[in-house]
């Protein structure tokens, strides 16, 4: 039964770093990560990719297990995203019959791009494009070298390349902080690996951190020196990433969030395509789902998310009212 990295125990060690209260359980056939939410209308449970369950009777002992949690722990609402729920499993209808509906936003991507690397190597590099294979294959000769390495200090080398992407590209990416707990508490323990690209006589060029279980490799977080984009430092960083997870007999390849297959004009379309460039085949997960516990609270909030691309273009002060609003209810 595949566990995605952020049903692990040590994602939940790494949660708990970063300042989050962390809940763990489970029982025959199942089990959670539950990370605890605030906002100004109170607390909530969040379950990323989770919970993790063999067939729709474990998921819904999961699932009643998390309703307790929440109520336990005064949450008005809990929410879901199970992605591994096993063969034949109607996840829609067992949410549904358990109370539970769509989330205003899916929190984790829905689309996803995995690759099986179950196969040779050969045949894995015959799913990718031919100039991918090429760029891997000669990228030495341009004096281009990668490495990996699970010392966190080289985190920084990631940090640069996307604090500086970030501000070219105008995107938000995960704080420094963020990446360097990460790299802290993943890093040491096999958890996960930075990739880096170095030239000859100037250094790195671009990097890549993957998160790692014995089930999957993640292709979590990567930039690179858009001055030497011409090498394709970044095509050959993630070939060999690939080639050492199938390598160490990971026989899965998570490249993470894509942009939905008939939305070609998606903010995402541009790393969808470099993403799906490695072969491998699309996946659709269920999404994000809520269980309301508290159900006044819960459908304020709902309004009040409703609202806020409305709100958000209103003066500091309506916003601010509001926001005193949202704590008078809370009382």
């Amino acid at each position: 039964m595949r566990t995605p990295i952020l049903q692990t125990d040590i994602w939940a060690t790494f949660q708990r770093e970063l300042g989050k209260t962390v809940h763990t359980d489970s029982g025959t056939g199942w089990s959670f990560v539950s990370i605890v939410e605030t906002s100004p209308l109170g607390l909530s449970l969040y379950c990323p990719y989770g919970p993790v369950a063999q067939d729709s009777r474990s998921l819904t002992e999961a699932l009643t297990a998390l309703q307790d949690l929440a109520r336990t722990n005064n949450a008005f609402y809990l929410r879901v995203e199970p992605v591994n729920t096993g063969d034949g499993t109607d996840v829609d209808a067992v949410l549904r019959g358990l109370g539970l509906r769509p989330a205003p936003l899916d929190v984790q991507p829905r689309h996803s791009w995995l690759i099986d690397l179950r196969d040779e190597p050969t045949k894995i590099l015959a799913g990718m494009r031919s100039s991918n294979r090429n760029v891997y294959r000669n990228v030495g000769k341009k004096g281009v070298s990668i490495r990996s390495s699970h010392d966190p200090h080289d985190i920084e080398i990631l940090i640069g390349f996307l604090t500086k992407t970030a501000e070219e590209r105008e995107f938000t990416s995960h704080s420094a902080d963020y990446l360097r707990t990460a790299a802290s508490v993943l890093m040491p323990a096999g958890a996960a690996e930075l990739y880096i690209a170095e030239l000859t006589d100037h250094g790195p060029i671009a990097a890549a951190l993957t998160y790692d279980t014995p089930d999957e490799r993640v292709y979590a977080h990567a930039a690179a020196d858009d001055n030497f984009r011409k090498l394709s430092a970044s095509v050959a960083v993630v070939v060999q990433l690939l080639m050492d997870a199938h390598n160490k007999g990971v026989p899965t390849a998570d490249m993470w969030g894509i942009a939905p297959p008939d939305q070609p004009d998606h903010k995402w379309a541009g790393f969808t395509r470099f993403k799906q460039s490695f072969g491998g085949t699309g996946v659709i997960y269920t999404g994000t789902w809520d269980l309301p516990v508290v159900g006044l609270r819960y459908r304020l909030y709902r309004g009040l998310r409703s609202a806020r691309s409305v709100i958000s273009n209103q003066s500091p002060r309506v916003r601010r009212a509001l926001t005193r609003l949202a704590h008078t209810l809370r009382r």
